[in-house]
């Protein structure tokens, strides 16, 4: 049984993530602009990011209003209750951007440091998944009920199909393409969504093999981080070590090793 705690978190998780994903996708302007940049010039927020935090941490401060934030929009307080929300209101901006379907609300709700329950809404999918630590990991969209996800039986790494991302910073970026360049020809293909969220909940759902990343942030992770581990993958950064910014890596067990033994031999977490 699920404890009423991690129960409660679980559902305003939900409700915030479902109320977020329907002003994100029916509230869409057509004239939809850059309202800011982060580190670099192609690296951008818009008005709706914005305008997602806030309804996410408004939502969530108005049932638990001693818990603390972290978000990618500047959402920051330390709360007292030993809960923190970990919060990227919209994962995939660019995507967004430019109308692609590939984005998602992700909100974590974190219990003394650790991740207990993870949330990611996908609106054009007309998806949504969950996990609660030790309790598996379940998505709800174009079927009947909730379906339990599972990562795939793993194949060798020469027929995995393997996501990555791309940094927005020109010398980082150049790097991760040399990484791919040499990953290629070793792995069935790659694919590039534009969301780490997605991605991870991809590998939970068997439609990856595995994930690779450098330079994601707390709120990038935190959700589809546990959604990915409770559907049976790996998840970690460099060898020996939990996923970070300088690597993120997810995959199901047999893929894991020997992708993450290629990235550490390729540098994948450094330039």
């Amino acid at each position: 049984m699920i404890e009423p705690l991690h129960t409660e978190l679980l559902q305003l998780a939900h409700e915030a993530a479902r109320r977020a994903g329907e002003l994100l996708r029916d509230g869409r302007p057509a004239d939809l602009a850059v309202a800011a940049t982060k580190s670099s010039p192609i690296d951008v927020v818009t008005e709706m990011d914005i305008a997602a935090e806030k309804l996410i941490t408004s939502l969530i401060a108005e049932h638990r209003p001693d818990d603390g934030f972290l978000g990618e929009e500047g959402a920051s307080s330390e709360g007292t209750s030993g809960i923190r929300w970990v919060v990227d209101p919209l994962d995939g901006t660019v995507n967004y951007l430019y109308g692609l379907p590939t984005w998602a609300v992700s909100i974590a709700a974190q219990q003394d440091g650790e991740t207990v329950v993870g949330v990611v809404a996908i609106p054009l999918r007309g998806e949504t998944c969950h996990a609660v630590r030790g309790r598996g990991a379940w998505a709800s969209g174009g079927w009947v009920g909730e379906r339990r996800l599972a990562c795939r039986p793993s194949p060798p790494l020469d027929q995995a199909l393997v996501s990555t991302g791309f940094n927005y910073v020109t010398k980082v970026k150049t790097h991760q393409a040399d990484v791919a360049q040499r990953l290629i020809p070793l792995v069935r293909d790659i694919r590039r969504s534009g969301s780490a969220a997605v991605d991870l909940c991809d590998v939970a759902a068997g439609r990856l093999d595995g994930y690779y990343e450098r330079g994601l942030h707390a709120w990038d992770l935190a959700a589809g981080d546990l959604i990915a581990r409770e559907a049976g993958a790996l998840t970690g950064g460099r060898p020996g070590e939990r996923p970070t910014g300088d690597l993120a890596v997810a995959a199901s067990p047999g893929v894991f090793e020997p992708l993450q033994r290629l990235l550490e031999e390729f540098g994948a977490w450094h330039d």
